[in-house]
């Protein structure tokens, strides 16, 4: 059997990033608080708590005082910076440039539509980290919207402005811009309407559904590995089973089932943004184990 791992899959920059900074901080000083995962994958999270990591939530960061507390790529709104200050909590900020960036237009966008009556509507995940971080550049008055479905929380005879969590689907989005273009049209026949939109997936991300597709169609079996709370790796997985049905989501190799290989030859293995690159080789490794005890019985 052949057991090929997807050189194009694992972690983004941003993530690498992250988890560079805090193993370089771990090495030095043995343990770091760090502001929720600092990546979705429980695999991965569960190495660097055994390096000294501490996940905390919202909750224990606002009773810590005077230590270090990392802040992962997905960003934070500015009510985290004020309760360090507060606190004497120094941040080590491993905010993805990305996202920092959108929180910046974002902020900006929320300013000229207080000034014009308008609305901020943010594509994303509702109470994804990332999101929440945008949403709190608004004070929390941005609506979010995770499909056509929300609309119902637009005022369409309003301005708008809309942006969209990096690690959404291009096409997705683009089809929220026209539906909301189209229903401003409709409301508003005899005026222009003021909407404008940020084209804010991250092309890191979203250029994967494209490789994927490719690496999908040239396997057999697909095993794609990703943590289950991992928003960009189900949209993912699901890219590779529209093109190969014989795609499995693990979050780790001691759920591979040898049913799912036996009778094929081609055996693919990739992930998402927050996958690293070990555990889907460790996954290859139990395949190839698995279909040599197959071999061998």
């Amino acid at each position: 059997m052949q057991v090929t791992i997807d050189p194009n899959s694992g972690f983004c920059f941003g993530v690498v990033y992250a988890i560079q900074v805090a193993e370089r901080e771990l090495a030095e000083s043995g343990k770091l608080y760090c502001l929720g995962d600092i990546v979705h994958n429980n695999m991965e999270v569960n190495r660097l708590k055994e390096m000294g990591l501490v996940i905390i939530d919202r909750h224990d960061f606002s009773n810590l005082h005077d230590c270090k507390v990392m802040i992962r790529a997905h960003g934070e709104p500015p009510e985290t910076y004020h309760t360090a200050l507060k606190n004497n909590i120094h941040l080590i900020d491993a905010s993805c440039p990305i996202v920092l960036n959108l929180q910046q237009e974002v902020r900006y966008g929320y300013e000229d539509m207080i000034a014009r009556s308008g609305q901020i509507v943010i594509y994303g995940k509702e109470g994804h980290a990332e999101v929440n971080g945008l949403k709190g550049q608004t004070n929390g008055n941005a609506i979010v919207i995770g499909s056509e479905s929300d609309f119902d929380k637009i005022d369409f005879t309003r301005p708008i402005r809309l942006y969209s969590q990096t690690t959404k689907s291009v096409d997705e989005f683009r089809n929220i811009v026209q539906k909301i273009e189209s229903r401003m049209r409709a409301v508003n026949p005899l005026v222009d309407i003021d909407f404008k939109w940020n084209d804010s997936v991250c092309r890191q991300v979203s250029n994967r559904s494209g490789l994927l597709k490719e690496f999908a169609s040239n396997h057999e079996v697909i095993i794609f590995v990703s943590g289950l709370k991992s928003s960009n790796g189900i949209v993912l997985y699901q890219v590779c089973k529209d093109v190969n049905p014989n795609t499995f989501l693990v979050s780790g190799k001691g759920e591979i089932r040898k049913q799912w290989l036996e009778g094929y030859h081609t055996v693919g293995v990739c992930g998402a943004t927050s996958t690293p690159m070990w555990l889907m080789e460790a996954v290859g490794q139990e395949i190839r184990e698995i279909n040599s005890s197959n071999a061998s019985s």
